[in-house]
């Protein structure tokens, strides 16, 4: 058995923390839609096009965390001829990384922060088409605008094959990340809603967890566990004025979330305060500065 597993006809993926999705172009070429988070894992995609004697013909990032574009400067080395696709936004930190770090830290991160898993190698990354059906490396693929995760972020869809990227997460990885990351809660969940509304679905496979026939069960599990944080982010707020980090205590708590790194903090961070922007667009929250403190009170 190879290393790429079949979808379809022409499309396979690569399993792995985060799936590749392998798209032949009819040809002998392939584009690939993420190149996961290292080196171990490009060589692994390049060692399953070799087995099946296809060749890269473009990369597309579907955004720009580092698990999803950590491979790219491993293929870039032995095929620099490769153009790399992304979204808008996202091809600007596929090529400066440290603009993710930076991001999540709200400043020149410290050394922790720069870990493989915030901070990929660059790779240059130029502006992917915009959604509809289009042709990237030879390969035919409809590309569905999902951001919500990212601030913007691409699913890929090719006949009755969905690569939702991280749109959907499979039931494990939400079990296991009970605080799933999102840069605006409410499109992540807007998103979610306009995946399950697609005909004509036959495999569904998520960025991290395994393909599914069951895009409607996958689409509703995605949504009670981001629906599960915002409840988690108000009833923090309405125990008490509070900051963010210290509502963040209070969510994992809730949550069972145990963090023990510098980089779990910051991500989790980012995820209260995503959920926290929603509150206080529906009215729900509200903010205040006291004692030289940003706070967040419940109500109108």
């Amino acid at each position: 058995m190879g290393s790429l597993v079949s979808l379809a006809p022409g499309v396979r993926y690569l399993p792995g923390a985060v799936n590749s999705l392998v798209v032949e172009d009819g040809r002998g070429g392939a584009l690939l839609v993420d190149t996961g988070l290292d080196d171990g894992h490009a060589r692994r995609l390049l060692r399953g096009l070799t087995e099946l004697n296809l060749t890269p013909t473009g990369i597309l990032n579907t955004h720009s965390h580092a698990d999803h574009h950590g491979g790219n400067a491993f293929i870039l080395k032995r095929f620099p001829e490769l153009k790399v696709f992304a979204p808008p936004l996202e091809d600007a930190v596929i090529t400066h990384p440290i603009l993710e770090p930076i991001t999540l830290f709200g400043a020149r991160p410290p050394r922790e922060l720069q870990s493989k898993f915030l901070l990929a190698p660059p790779s240059p990354a130029r502006l992917a088409p915009e959604p509809g059906l289009t042709r990237i490396g030879g390969a035919v693929v409809e590309l569905l605008e999902v951001a919500g995760h990212a601030s913007m972020m691409y699913a890929v869809r090719v006949g009755e094959v969905l690569y939702a990227a991280d749109a959907l997460f499979g039931e494990a990885a939400l079990a296991k990340h009970p605080l799933t990351f999102c840069a605006d809660s409410a499109f992540q969940k807007e998103a979610a809603a306009r995946l399950g509304e697609l005909e004509g679905v036959r495999v569904t496979l998520p960025g991290h967890g395994d393909p599914t026939p069951d895009l409607t069960g996958l689409v509703a599990a995605n949504l009670a566990a981001y629906a599960r944080t915002t409840a988690a982010v108000l009833e923090a707020v309405q125990v008490g004025a509070a900051g963010v980090d210290d509502l963040l205590v209070r969510v994992c708590g809730a949550l069972g979330v145990t963090m023990d790194s510098a980089g779990a903090v910051v991500l989790n961070r980012a995820v209260v305060s995503a959920h926290l922007t929603e509150l206080l667009e529906a009215g729900q929250v509200h903010m205040k500065v006291h004692g030289n403190r940003l706070l967040f009170v419940a109500g109108a």
